[in-house]
């Protein structure tokens, strides 16, 4: 049993893998501090978060020049991870303002992406912006406390969960779990997932934080998703589908594109399956397929990341988040304990934030390596 109560949400340790190379813990503090100014206050071509007025801000994606979900939660729990909770505010209460439902078939959710100025471009919404927020939220509950409307943050967290699992149940709509397999969905509407929103760290947590009623949910829903993880993952190269059927399989061609590949989506599968390992360490695959994954991109450029079917044969198309890809083969060293994970996190650390015009997805996942590297990336 030492394996499973072994994780940081039991000891309350975190490793240090910058420190376990010879990096100093002041090198790597003013590290995250200068790349945090980069992201939030820094040059044009680099930065990705924007105040707006006295009280809101958000974070843009600068090759669609629009606001989503993703980055909004993303931005959330970067703030609650730092402590800088006037970022974490402003970011909120955008969302809140501009992005969330009060009514209808989506009410409760957000939609999942806007205008800079707030003007809505989709009404639907993307699970994986609900769970960050849901997360972010508790973990802001947790560390500051809760403060009126809209800043009561963990009654804001409740809300949303109880729509990711309910939506519908009074009337129209659809839940963002899949009730019958405990598996998070591509979209409400779907019949299949994306194994990048796989979170089980974040469904344990959410285990004790939500409805009372919902917490068995939520227990299994982690286990499901945990072997889930087995199955969209390939067996030699670790490659995961960006959809993928609840069985695991890649999902079939949807209208707006094939998506059975492992492409930007993808990515996160690697960070997510490492961070659970790190906080909860309940999987023992997880170990094996960190190295997998590692041992695939090992003699591969980033340079020449591309497009991959999951049996890891390439397809011309280069990546177009090369550095967001090497970032999360770095975090992956978290699980992984073979003899690539050194080799990622030295390439990681000589490696420096994206600029330009697709910046912000791989500087998004930059930021989270970072964090979770250094140990920073944590439970509130």
């Amino acid at each position: 049993m030492e394996m499973i109560a072994s994780g940081a949400y039991y000891t309350g340790q975190y490793r240090n893998l910058f420190q376990e190379i010879g990096y100093t813990e002041q090198q790597i503090n003013a590290r995250i501090e200068q790349t945090w100014s980069d992201l939030f206050d820094g040059a044009e071509d680099v930065r990705i978060y924007y105040p707006l007025g006295d009280d809101m801000g958000y974070m843009l994606d600068t090759g669609n020049l629009d606001v989503r979900t993703e980055g909004m939660s993303y931005g959330m729990m970067m703030a609650v991870q730092m402590n800088k909770k006037d970022v974490f505010d402003r970011l909120w209460k955008f969302s809140k303002t501009y992005m969330q439902h009060t009514e209808g078939r989506y009410k409760d959710y957000f939609a999942w992406h806007c205008k800079p100025d707030g003007t809505r471009l989709s009404q639907g919404p993307a699970p994986d912006g609900e769970e960050f927020y849901a997360m972010a939220l508790l973990f802001a509950s947790n560390r500051w406390g809760d403060g009126p409307a809209p800043f009561d943050y963990a009654n804001q967290a409740r809300i949303i969960l109880r729509a990711c699992l309910h939506q519908g149940e009074q009337g129209e709509g659809d839940p963002m779990w899949d009730a019958s397999t405990k598996l998070i969905k591509f979209i409400p509407e779907s019949p299949f997932s994306d194994p990048s929103y796989h979170l089980p760290h974040f469904y344990e947590l959410f285990a004790l934080y939500a409805d009372e009623q919902d917490r068995p949910f939520w227990q299994e829903a982690a286990a499901a998703s945990r072997a889930y993880l087995h199955t969209a993952c390939h067996p030699e190269t670790g490659l995961s589908p960006e959809y993928a059927n609840y069985d695991g399989t890649p999902a079939p061609v949807q209208r707006h594109g094939d998506f059975r590949h492992f492409f930007s989506d993808a990515y996160r599968t690697a960070a997510n399956i490492a961070i659970d390992w790190e906080w909860f360490r309940r999987d023992e695959w997880q170990v094996g397929q960190s190295n997998r994954l590692q041992r695939f991109f090992r003699n591969i450029d980033v340079a020449d990341y591309r497009r991959y079917q999951i049996d890891g044969t390439p397809f011309e198309e280069l990546s177009l988040h090369p550095i967001g890809l090497l970032a999360t083969n770095a975090a992956a060293s978290l699980a992984a304990n073979g003899p690539d994970a050194e080799h990622f996190v030295r390439l990681f650390w000589d490696t420096p934030l994206r600029s330009g015009e697709r910046r912000y997805y791989d500087n998004c996942l930059y930021f989270f390596t970072l964090l979770a590297l250094s140990g920073n990336y944590r439970i509130y």
